[in-house]
């Protein structure tokens, strides 16, 4: 079976707690804090690799998730960091954030990967709190979760040559003459369910080429089994167009294939494009190539995939045109969009007080949930410590601005205080 879309879920590991911790041995008099650091959390990497050519193993929305870090540990033991977990993906896959459609990469050779879920980071222990005026302190930090994302894995085949054409235009058994590809061949439409790929080598020179599902009429628009693996063609060179001479009007099937592509979009009748009248053999009305042949100024190639009539001199022309044409890079036409962080930037500007209802407000803020995140409120001192970071911020000046009033509630996440004047 082939799949060529997938969606699933990727949560990195969270980093490992810091410890609170004070060394007591028979003969360390003052041994003081020694609460160990907690470890990073695994992050996830999408890895290319030519051991698979479909998303199957992706099918079903599979969770990937990493180990989360250790936690810190007495006598200055950090905790250990976790292993990152790598996912192998076939070549030619683009990786989107599902919610946005944001492109994060495009997976286009072998061992090529990619970072798209960071691990979170672990928090430190109470050892690196000790300072000349804080001698003994009880305070250590929670590990950061790591990133959860949903994302869409789309792949587009690595192939320099895409075939099209109407269901029984000869694709099949003319990738399966010139190739060592065995596509399906019968006598009916739709005998090729799913791409199907070929090495073709002439003389030093070789290339892949892809047979695709027949296109039908109304294609782009969803119907058939062609507009699924349209997608394919965005990534070939060339597009060898493939049209049976012997049908009752060429011309118009053509025609019908071409503006399919037209209406699929993404550049594809800018493509360098082969126009290949198939089946020769069956051919009893001779004038028809030459009707159809009025309606170009270029080469039209007729070939007949049976007696071999014309194939290498098709094959030849393809193998030079390919040299002059470079590889398609998709990443070029939907370049990701990065967040970028200034560090200098007031970290004010980041906090947001927002009114839920009279008496209910709500603290929001990337730098503000983060740091809350990683204060360990198990003590005294780490309540205290993030109160002092909130009036830092003049947490109260702001929500008198919006209205607060003596008791009113304030939420951070799960943490709630109340307001004074």
């Amino acid at each position: 079976m082939f799949i060529d879309q997938a969606i699933i879920e990727v949560r990195a590991g969270k980093g490992g707690n810091g410890m609170i911790s004070f060394l007591r041995e028979k003969y360390v008099p003052k041994g003081g804090p020694s609460g160990g650091n907690g470890g990073r959390g695994g992050s996830i990497y999408f890895v290319a690799s030519k051991d698979l050519n479909t998303l199957l193993p992706f099918r079903h929305g599979k969770a990937f998730i990493a180990p989360n870090g250790e936690n810190g540990s007495t006598k200055n033991k950090y905790g250990k960091n976790a292993d990152d977990l790598y996912i192998k993906v076939p070549i030619g896959t683009l990786i989107y954030e599902e919610k946005d459609h944001l492109l994060i990469a495009d997976l286009a050779k072998e061992g090529q990967e990619v970072c798209v879920a960071k691990g979170g980071r672990g928090g430190r222990g109470n050892a690196a709190f000790k300072s000349a005026t804080l001698r003994v302190p009880h305070i250590a930090e929670n590990g950061l979760d790591g990133e959860k994302k949903r994302l869409v894995l789309e792949l587009k085949l690595l192939a320099d040559v895409g075939l099209v054409g109407l269901p029984n235009a000869g694709k099949s058994t003319f990738l399966s003459t010139i190739s060592n590809a065995k596509p399906a061949i019968a006598n009916y439409p739709f005998t090729t369910k799913s791409p199907v790929l070929g090495l073709v080598k002439y003389y030093d020179d070789s290339f892949i080429i892809a047979d695709l599902p027949g296109l039908i009429e109304g294609a782009s628009l969803g119907k058939g089994l062609g507009f699924i693996f349209l997608r394919h063609v965005e990534r070939c060179r060339i597009i060898l167009h493939l049209v049976d001479i012997s049908s009752e009007h060429p011309y118009e099937d053509y025609l019908k294939i071409n503006d399919e592509l037209k209406q699929y979009g993404h550049n594809l009748l800018k493509k360098k494009q082969f126009i290949v009248l198939t089946k020769s053999d069956e051919l009893i009305d001779k004038d028809k190539v030459q009707a159809f042949k009025k309606h170009f100024k270029g080469k039209i190639y007729l070939i007949s995939s049976l007696t071999k009539e014309g194939v290498n001199e098709l094959i030849k022309d393809i193998a030079l045109a390919l040299k002059e044409i470079p590889d398609i890079d998709l990443s070029k036409n939907e370049a990701p969009i990065y967040k970028i962080y200034n560090a200098y930037l007031d970290q004010k500007e980041d906090l947001q007080v927002i009114k839920v209802k009279d008496g209910l407000f709500r603290l929001e803020g990337q730098k503000v949930i983060s740091v809350y995140r990683r204060s360990n409120l198990s003590t005294d001192e780490g309540v205290l410590r993030l109160i002092n970071y909130l009036d830092s911020l003049n947490v109260d000046a702001y929500l008198k601005e919006k209205g607060a009033k003596d008791g009113d509630t304030v939420l951070l996440e799960d943490f709630s205080f109340e307001y004074f004047e």
